[in-house]
């Protein structure tokens, strides 16, 4: 594209600055509906995963034997709100009688939220950062299930979160040692001995396989502590 017209477009772009006003409102409006919705929720546990993995997998039984287990603990689940694994934390949670919460975001693959959570602990958001926010926020406990770049993404942010203390520090769980070894090798081999991490920042994640270790982890972290907002 010819440079005359690169400037006629950023030209159009510093005309409207209104649009980029509003912007700040509708962000602002889903903060406020999803402060106002997960500050009643109770205790809960954030379980990430994949939106692709199917009904009957082998992750996504774990994901729901893993949110029984929590519930039967006392803790609520939260969610993405999507498929896969979200679903079938949400249904754990749900068949068990326990608290189920989502929070969606509207993308052209994953239009609805899945049909487990509690009609009053949903949300529908159209930016991903929000939703970020309200899941770190208001999560006693993190679980990381198999996943793609959004999971990844999610596990690295939470790690980054509790590495520099902008967030309390929380248990993080990863489940699924086969899908989670080969990244994990690599942080040791190069991410640490390049000195780019602490030995001890390997200390801010647990890996395992079984619903119940995940589950008692994360009781055990909290045994005596007050449930809070973690910033």
């Amino acid at each position: 594209m010819p440079c005359g017209e690169k400037q006629e477009i950023h030209d159009k772009k510093l005309k409207m600055p209104h649009e980029e006003v509003w912007r700040v409102f509708r962000i602002m409006s889903e903060f406020v509906e999803g402060f106002e919705i997960f500050t009643k929720l109770p205790p809960s546990i954030v379980i990430f995963g994949s939106a692709r993995i199917k009904e009957g997998s082998r992750y996504y039984k774990m994901a729901e034997e893993t949110a029984r287990e929590l519930v039967n603990k006392g803790f609520g689940v939260t969610t993405g709100g999507g498929p896969g694994i979200m679903e079938a934390a949400n249904k754990g949670a749900k068949t068990a009688g326990g608290s189920s919460a989502g929070i969606n975001v509207v993308l052209p693959f994953e239009t609805e939220s899945n049909q487990y959570i509690d009609r009053d602990k949903i949300i529908t958001l159209r930016y991903f950062f929000v939703r970020k926010v309200l899941l770190t926020k208001y999560a006693q406990g993190f679980i990381i299930m198999p996943g793609g770049f959004g999971t990844i993404d999610e596990l690295f942010e939470i790690l980054t979160l509790i590495q520099t203390e902008k967030t309390k520090k929380a248990p993080v769980i990863l489940m699924g040692k086969d899908y989670w070894s080969g990244l994990l090798e690599w942080i040791k081999d190069k991410v640490l001995s390049e000195g780019n991490i602490n030995k001890e920042d390997l200390n801010l994640f647990a890996l395992t396989d079984e619903p119940s270790e995940a589950a008692k982890i994360i009781c055990e972290f909290h045994k005596g502590k007050e449930f809070l907002p973690n910033f």
